[in-house]
């Protein structure tokens, strides 16, 4: 899909998480063809799992030879061993549940600038015990995606990830199912292409709301694709 974008960092790292993906996991991607091949966009994906941002920055990086720019939540930062990474990968910190506008102005420079960002639009991994779990039931979508989006006139990939709650769900306990590979899906979707007609609050809205549509979708395809529920 094009020269690959990679710097030494991901060229390390991706010999790496990808084999372990495919240890653990039985793969299936659709829709790559719908990733840029160069310039500024974003990717967002539902959020069942923390395994969601490794497994999908391994993909893309292995499959479209592109880097992923993470909107990680601060308090990762401090993390003596994933602290370092996301720092050393040059993730951006944003600080969840403030509206925080320093770390929404990198992310909006580095899509002008080309760069591939990626975000759940839902915040954090959804709970096991909530409603709707594990059904690909999306939580509320927050405005940070449609306030990058919008000032960068930047397209938003949709991205379906179904499979990784099934190995590591918000509990926080790994279910290891040795010599037994759980199904992964990954569907890409068609971008959503914002319109220039400004960043008021009914823009924002409208933009969440087509956000949502598509990610349910989606969802829905990689659910079936999988095979199996989480």
């Amino acid at each position: 899909m094009g020269r690959s974008e990679l710097n030494w960092w991901w060229k390390i790292g991706v010999p790496i998480v990808a084999p372990l993906t495919r240890l653990w996991f039985k793969v299936q991607a659709e829709g790559l063809r719908n990733v840029p091949a160069s310039g500024g966009a974003i990717l967002a994906f539902n959020h069942a799992s923390v395994l969601d941002g490794p497994v999908l920055a391994g993909e893309i990086a292995a499959r479209a030879h592109r880097e992923l720019c993470f909107l990680v939540a601060s308090e990762i930062s401090n993390h003596p061993i994933f602290g370092p990474i996301m720092r050393a990968f040059d993730q951006i910190f944003i600080r969840r549940g403030t509206g925080d506008s320093e770390a929404l102005d990198q992310a909006i420079q580095r899509v002008r600038d080309g760069a591939l960002a990626a975000l759940a639009p839902e915040g954090r991994v959804g709970d096991d015990a909530a409603p709707g779990a594990g059904t690909g039931e999306l939580q509320r979508i927050r405005s940070g995606v449609a306030r990058i989006a919008l000032p960068a006139l930047a397209p938003i990939i949709p991205v379906g990830i179904w499979g990784t709650r099934a190995r590591w769900p918000s509990s926080g306990l790994i279910r290891a199912r040795f010599f037994r590979r759980t199904p992964l899906a990954i569907v890409i979707g068609p971008a959503i292409h914002p319109h220039p007609t400004g960043e008021d609050p009914a823009d924002i809205a409208a933009l969440r709301e087509q956000v949502r549509a598509a990610l349910t979708v989606q969802v829905a395809r990689a659910r079936a694709l999988a095979g199996e529920p989480e």
